[in-house]
């Protein structure tokens, strides 16, 4: 009689820690991550900033980016929105993005929902250096609950840290290639 009273036990006490893994973490609890990369581009800023900050150009180069639709014919102004079709660390999703800053050459952030929830956020901060632009893309988001965190630390991360090291790589090779 002990004996399944202990497994009903486990197996209880199992589906209560799955389900608190599960739960939406607080806004209070900052489990945040920073993916930071950054490369020099042998162009001007400016070319740099137009380029990056239009929409259009995203699958061009950045791997995660599958399509972009609204306004994506340009470089985006603060409060502008665009949609993006996205595959990060093999989920695939759709974000929106709006512009939250944008002083041209040098610093553009955008913030993106996911079904209205946040969903990240990604910074570019030009430097103009001798040989062109120095070019730093950050991607900040938040783990929504503690199975994410977890999963972050085990691979989510750095898979995340892998794409964004080769969409900067292929932004270089791109731009440098332009006449």
């Amino acid at each position: 009689m002990k004996r399944p009273l202990r497994w009903i036990g486990a197996i209880l006490a199992a589906v209560a820690v799955a389900a608190l893994l599960a739960l939406p973490l607080p806004e209070s609890v900052d489990l945040t991550t920073e993916i930071v990369t950054v490369t020099s581009i042998e162009r001007p800023d400016s070319a740099v900033f137009d380029y990056v900050t239009t929409p259009a150009h995203w699958p061009d180069w950045h791997p995660s980016s599958l399509s972009v639709r609204g306004a994506t014919d340009h470089p985006l102004s603060v409060g502008e929105q665009v949609t993006e079709e996205f595959r990060v660390a093999g989920r695939r999703g759709s974000v929106v993005w709006t512009v939250a800053v944008r002083d041209r050459p040098r610093k553009w952030v955008i913030i993106g929902k996911i079904d209205g929830k946040p969903a990240g956020t990604v910074r570019y901060s030009l430097t103009p250096v001798a040989s062109g632009t120095r070019f730093e893309r950050v991607f900040v988001y938040r783990s929504p609950s503690l199975w994410f965190a977890a999963a972050n630390v085990l691979f989510v991360r750095a898979r995340i840290q892998q794409e964004s090291d080769e969409a900067v790589a292929r932004l270089k090779k791109t731009l440098e290639a332009l006449p």
